[in-house]
C-alpha cells in the first residue's frame, strides 16, 4: 500500500499544499509527483482497483482528474474545472503520457 501522508516533526498530520491523488484500493499521496502518479495508475487494475482520482483536499473542490482502466484496454482520463468551464475526457494507453499530461495540468490549477 501506497500511504505517504505527509507528518511534521511533531507528528501532526499536514495536508496537501495542492492536491492529493486517492486510488479505490485506499493509496493516498499528498501532492503526488509525475512519478507517484505513475505508479499509482502502474498499480490500476480491472478488478479492485480500477480509478485514481486527484484533486484538491478540501470540501468541494472546483477541480478534479480521474484516471480509469477501461475494459478493452487503456484508460480514460477525465479533467474537470468548474471554475474555467473545463472539461475533458481522453483514452490513452501510455501510462508516461497519462502521468506527464497530468502534472502539467495539475500544475496549472496550482497557480
Amino acid at each position: 500500500m501506497l500511504a505517504t501522508d505527509s507528518i511534521s516533526t511533531w507528528g501532526v498530520f499536514v495536508a496537501a499544499d495542492y492536491y492529493c491523488a486517492n486510488s479505490e484500493n485506499g493509496d493516498h499521496i499528498d501532492d503526488p509527483s509525475e512519478d507517484a502518479l505513475f505508479m499509482l495508475i502502474s498499480d490500476l487494475n480491472g478488478t479492485d482497483n480500477t480509478f485514481v482520482v486527484i484533486q484538491p483536499d478540501e470540501d468541494d473542490p472546483a477541480w478534479f482528474a480521474s484516471v480509469a482502466v477501461l475494459n478493452e484496454g487503456g484508460y480514460e482520463i477525465v479533467r474537470r474545472d468548474t471554475s474555467r468551464r473545463e472539461h475533458e475526457v481522453a483514452i490513452e494507453t501510455s501510462i508516461n503520457q497519462i502521468a506527464g499530461d497530468l502534472i502539467k495540468w495539475l500544475a496549472a490549477r496550482a497557480s
